[in-house]
C-alpha cells in the first residue's frame, strides 16, 4: 500500500465503527492479537502516535467525539509507523462499551478529562461510580486505568470514586503522583495546562483480581 492517502481512504482503513449488536473484533481489526490499549479523549493524537511508535507490539484505539479532532489525528497517521493504531468516532458510555469484548482491554488512558470546575456541572464529569464499574469487565485480569488531571479537586473525586469500588486498587499509597511514570509522553494540553500553573496529578488504577 502506498505511503500518501487521502483523508478519505485513511477515514476507511483507520476509523472503527461500532454495529448494532455486535461485538468489536479487534483481532481483525488489527490482524493480530497483540495487548489492546484504549485512549479516552485523544485529542491531537500526541500520546496516540507517539506511543504506537514506542510499542509496535501494542494496539491503540483513540476514541474521539470531535470531528475535527479525528481528522487532526488522521491527518498525521501513516501505514508505515502506524499500523497499530484504529480510531474511534464516539461518546464513551454504557452503550458503547457494550461492543468491547469481555477482558479484552489491557490498559485505558484518560488523560485530563473536562473538570466541569462549578459544583452545578460535576454530575456531567467523566470519572463516575457507574462508568468505571462499566469499565470492569472489558478490563482484562492485568488491566489497569490511567487518568491525569491537573485539577486538585478533581483528582481527590478520582481518587475517592475508585477508592470505593473494590474492583480497584491504586499503584500510589494517596491514590495519586505529582511526578509521571517512565516513558511519560507529554501532550499539547499539559505543556498549556503547566504554562499556566497547574501541575498534574497522575493516576493509575489496577483491575483487583
Amino acid at each position: 500500500m502506498r505511503l500518501m492517502l487521502t483523508l478519505e481512504e485513511k477515514r476507511k482503513l483507520f476509523l472503527i465503527t461500532p454495529q448494532d449488536g455486535q461485538k468489536l473484533d479487534f483481532r481483525s481489526f488489527f490482524a493480530n492479537d497483540h495487548p489492546l490499549h484504549i485512549e479516552i479523549g485523544s485529542g491531537r493524537g500526541e500520546f496516540l502516535l507517539k506511543s504506537s511508535q514506542q510499542n509496535p507490539g501494542v494496539n491503540y484505539v483513540g476514541i474521539e467525539l470531535k470531528e475535527k479532532r479525528i481528522s487532526t489525528i488522521l491527518k498525521q497517521i501513516n501505514t508505515i509507523d502506524h499500523q497499530n493504531i484504529r480510531l474511534m468516532k464516539a461518546y464513551v458510555d454504557s452503550e458503547l462499551l457494550s461492543h468491547v469484548p469481555e477482558n479484552s482491554i489491557n490498559r485505558i488512558y484518560i488523560f485530563h478529562p473536562d473538570p466541569w470546575p462549578k459544583r452545578k456541572h460535576h454530575k456531567n464529569r467523566l470519572i463516575q461510580p457507574v462508568f468505571i464499574e462499566n469499565l470492569l469487565p472489558i478490563l482484562s485480569p492485568e488491566g489497569s486505568v490511567v487518568i491525569s488531571t491537573d485539577f486538585k479537586d478533581y483528582a481527590s473525586e478520582i481518587v475517592k470514586v475508585f477508592s470505593q469500588n473494590s474492583g480497584y486498587k491504586s499503584v500510589y499509597e494517596e491514590g495519586f503522583s505529582r511526578e509521571p511514570e517512565p516513558g511519560h509522553i507529554v501532550t499539547y494540553f499539559e505543556i498549556k495546562l503547566r504554562k499556566e500553573g497547574f501541575d498534574p496529578y497522575f493516576m493509575r488504577f489496577n483491575k483487583a483480581v
